[in-house]
């Protein structure tokens, strides 16, 4: 699909590096990962083998991981966020035989050459620092530049058939056309092909990392594996769902060794042939003056994103862009409407789902608020549900045969998707680790035998069929005997303290059931003031949804994909001893916030405060 997007337009431009101002041509980016493909098998890689790629997001980050494919080499792209154990982590849990690394990252690298074994191959693309990379680190620009551009030669695969050598896609393609004739069947079977092929496991795949793995305190979750038809089913769903256009101009701030940049994204320009333009780190400031600059027509977010825009001050160029479509993920309702008007979006192109999985939905209408639809008249069409479960355990609920419940309209529910290994839209490949995949399959769902992926995510379905984003698994806790939104409550937050980083939680307190609101709220110049907060949530919030404890920091932390993070926060609860955080108790007494020191935190633990 890459080649003939080449050879419709070589020299249009298909990548701008916003940090240079670069623009690699189609053409050019053909030619670097012909480079790629050709050194890399002269060194002796092969089908199967993993290349690990750790750099911050540029076009050579693109053309790296395509050149692996076109030989049949795996591509393991890591988060560059990613330091020391962490690091090694995912490197070894690849199985990588080599590293490929920008040279921003040499330090890093540095720092755990010793626990990355004596037989890994380690390239640095970019900035060669000798005095900074490990000894037997090569320089690879230089060993590219030198390299063939031309397409790779033949390939060997072994298949089912034993080791044989294939031909260039355009002479298969010649072949199986002169045996069958141009008919649609002859190209039908050979897409039958090419999945059975990707089933097997004999062409190329690319692994991402899943899960917060910008975490410092905690080893990333699993890494999802993406083969070719999930790779174009990703990009292709973005592309016909959104109605883009070849002569878009797409702008992506999102890092690529995330699927929503590197497929939802650059898979456009791969696929369809749209400009992508790459920005190294997402600019709340630059944002819209980036979009105005390069004439961009579509813009990517995710997670947090919006809402920093938001919390920008107004600018000329917010409203001076072509901008006509934001597509993505994590656009929260409560600045849905305030997001389009200010910045003059026409579509939003909400959708959700994860890397791995079976069950992705789009909200194709810009119903605000919603996460996708699926037909209630129609359901079997697009075989995903809806699924009783307890929220507290995630167990599935079951009915007296053994099988899920489905849910009603306005039933909180599990979304499942039906697996079905021959069919590429119900495919699930899973994990590298297998008992991470199997974690993740259910069986004897709707009916006995089958099998069903879990995403671990509550929604709800309204009457028509829209669906709705609840809350993450853990997102919620019981306080005085109701349910609280830890999304509903940072929404509420954020809104009032004008768009501010805040991060609500349950933590536990000693002989108290249940578990009390706290909320973290970035707040660098000491400009919250607690009680004129209260004043405010009080008429917006129930008792019971009101932050028990705040904690004033200088900043919430965010994983590299803008997603707040609350793993340390919740350990760390509301002890004075393990911060040196402003904090703060909501005295009922008193009707305000108090601050919190050693001698309340034991008043409260003994149960001598009142809750």
């Amino acid at each position: 699909m890459f080649q003939d997007v080449v050879r419709r337009h070589p020299d249009k431009v298909a990548l701008i590096y916003e940090a240079t101002g670069e623009r690699w041509t189609f053409r050019r980016l053909d030619e670097y990962s012909n480079a790629v493909a050709n050194y890399f098998h002269q060194q002796g890689f092969q089908l199967g083998d993993v290349i690990a790629i750790f750099m911050e997001s540029r076009p050579e980050f693109v053309g790296l991981w395509l050149g692996m494919a076109k030989i049949g080499v795996e591509a393991a792209l890591i988060n560059f966020n990613l330091r020391l154990d962490s690091l090694v982590y995912c490197v070894t849990a690849s199985g990588a035989k080599a590293m490929i690394f920008g040279g921003e990252l040499s330090s890093a690298i540095s720092e755990v050459n010793g626990m990355l074994g004596k037989n890994m191959a380690k390239f640095c693309s970019g900035d060669y620092n000798p005095d900074v990379v490990p000894v037997e680190t090569r320089h690879l620009d230089p060993l590219l530049s030198t390299a063939s551009t031309s397409p790779p030669t033949q390939i060997p695969i072994k298949g089912l058939d034993g080791e044989r050598s294939v031909p260039p896609r355009g002479q298969l393609l010649r072949d199986r056309r002169a045996a069958a004739g141009a008919k649609r069947p002859a190209l039908a079977l050979f897409a039958l092909r090419l999945r059975q092929v990707c089933r097997e496991r004999l062409t190329a795949r690319v692994t991402f990392p899943r899960g917060d793995s910008g975490a410092v305190q905690a080893l990333p979750r699993k890494m999802a594996i993406v083969v070719h038809s999930r790779y174009y089913r990703i990009a292709a769903f973005g592309y016909y769902a959104y109605r883009m256009r070849p002569e878009d101009v797409l702008y992506n701030c999102l890092p690529l060794y995330h699927s929503a940049g590197n497929i939802m994204g650059v898979g456009q320009c791969l696929i369809h042939g749209l400009t992508v333009v790459i920005r190294k780190k997402f600019s709340a400031s630059r944002f819209w003056d980036d979009c105005a600059k390069y004439r961009c027509t579509i813009i990517q977010y995710i997670g947090e994103i919006c809402r920093y825009l938001l919390n920008q001050p107004v600018r000329e160029s917010e409203t001076q862009h072509c901008v006509r479509l934001a597509v993505g993920n994590g656009l929260r309702p409560t600045i849905w409407e305030d997001f389009t008007k200010r910045f003059r979006i026409k579509q939003i192109g909400e959708f959700y789902g994860a890397t791995e999985c079976n069950c992705s939905i789009a909200n194709l209408d810009g119903k605000v608020g919603a996460c996708g639809f699926n037909s209630r008249i129609l359901p079997n069409v697009y075989p995903i549900r809806l699924v009783k479960v307890n929220e507290d355990t995630m167990e599935l609920i079951r009915d007296a045969r053994g099988l899920c419940i489905p849910c009603c309209p306005g039933e909180p529910g599990l979304l499942v998707g039906q697996i079905n290994q021959q069919d590429p839209l119900r495919r699930f490949d899973g994990y590298v680790s297998e008992s991470a995949t199997t974690k993740k399959i259910a069986h004897n769902v709707l009916r006995k035998g089958d099998q069903a992926y879990l995403s671990g995510d509550v929604l709800v379905m309204d009457d028509l069929g829209y669906m709705y984003f609840k809350d993450r698994s853990g997102d919620t806790f019981r306080w005085r005997g109701e349910n609280v939104s830890t999304t509903e409550v940072e929404g509420t937050l954020s809104h009032i303290l004008n768009q501010t980083d805040v991060a609500v939680y349950g933590v536990g307190v000693p002989g108290v059931e249940g578990k009390a609101g706290m909320a973290a709220i970035a707040d660098p110049k000491a400009k919250v003031n607690p009680n004129v907060l209260y004043q405010e949530l009080q008429k917006v919030l129930p008792p019971y949804a009101r932050p028990v404890f705040l904690r004033l920091l200088p900043q919430v932390d965010t994983t590299g994909t803008f997603k707040i993070q609350k793993t340390r926060l919740q350990r760390e609860g509301f002890d004075p001893h393990q911060t040196s955080d402003r904090l703060y108790f909501l005295d009922l007494k008193l009707g305000k916030y108090v601050p919190l020191d050693e001698c309340l935190y034991e008043r409260i633990c003994s149960g001598k405060a009142a809750l």
